[in-house]
């Protein structure tokens, strides 16, 4: 508080708090920050009810051996993950580290991902209610909401299904869809979405699963007014960017990490 009679100044912006995606001294600080953030969202999309069964999976690329990837072991709740229980698998799905097996129809599409894009530290997968819905139509997001805009020509549909994904071609032919995007709807299947950052694939999964909610909710009711291309376009750019996600997303791990059971209201 200002002392009485005085003006109060503004403070110097550098004397605020700001979160920022953090530094490290070597591989291993990172390979632990990397596990920590990759449990706790699993355990946020746990919360969320995307879990389904065995289905789904989110992967985080190891900081000193690109080519191998941390994730969930198969068969576990993705309430349950701990930091022990992830699970290193080489690029073919091989565990290298850990005690359970990797769901391999599901690991070969996000290897063939992390192959693709070097770029991807992270990708996220689950069998989510609204975006298996948005998934069943075959249709791509519009911009009918500011938060959408974040995908706007940014994600990609793979316009088939040919079963559970077993085989590496069929793999490789979802990586070569997603292209340089941030996501992609797999027809008849779900919601994909990568990012730089654990927390930025998980937060790119979590505000795509509930654009598809409002998407499909809005069409219910009526017919959305389409932002237009310049404004969908211009709000991409202050919003759909990697560090944008990291910073939205820490409002979730405050909320799973402080205790609180609901990591949203």
């Amino acid at each position: 508080m200002p002392e009485p009679g005085r003006t109060p100044r503004p403070i110097p912006t550098e004397q605020l708090h700001l979160a920022m995606p953090p530094t490290f001294d070597s591989p291993a600080e990172e390979r632990q920050h990397r596990k920590e953030r990759l449990a706790v969202a699993l355990r946020i999309l746990g919360h969320l009810g995307y879990e389904e069964g065995v289905a789904g999976h989110v992967t985080v690329r190891d900081p000193e051996f690109a080519d191998h990837f941390w994730v969930n072991p198969f068969g576990m709740s993705f309430d349950h993950v701990t930091v022990g229980d992830l699970v290193l698998a080489d690029e073919d799905g091989q565990v290298v580290e850990g005690h359970h097996h990797v769901n391999q129809a599901a690991f070969a599409i996000h290897s063939s991902v992390h192959r693709a894009r070097p770029d991807v530290v992270a990708v996220a997968h689950a069998h989510s209610t609204y975006g298996r819905a948005q998934a069943a139509l075959g249709e791509l997001l519009e911009p009918i909401t500011q938060d959408v805009c974040a995908f706007y020509e940014d994600h990609a549909l793979f316009d088939e299904y040919t079963g559970v994904i077993v085989d590496a071609g069929e793999a490789r032919r979802i990586a070569a869809a997603l292209g340089p995007h941030k996501a992609v709807i797999l027809r008849n299947h779900g919601l994909l979405t990568v990012g730089d950052s654990v927390d930025a694939a998980a937060w790119w999964f979590i505000t795509m699963e509930r654009s598809c909610q409002v998407q499909l909710t809005a069409k219910a009711a009526g017919t959305p007014v389409l932002i237009d291309h310049h404004n969908a376009l211009q709000t991409r750019e202050q919003l759909g960017n990697d560090l944008v996600a990291w910073i939205n997303y820490q409002v979730l791990w405050q909320r799973i990490t402080h205790g609180v059971a609901d990591p949203l209201p």
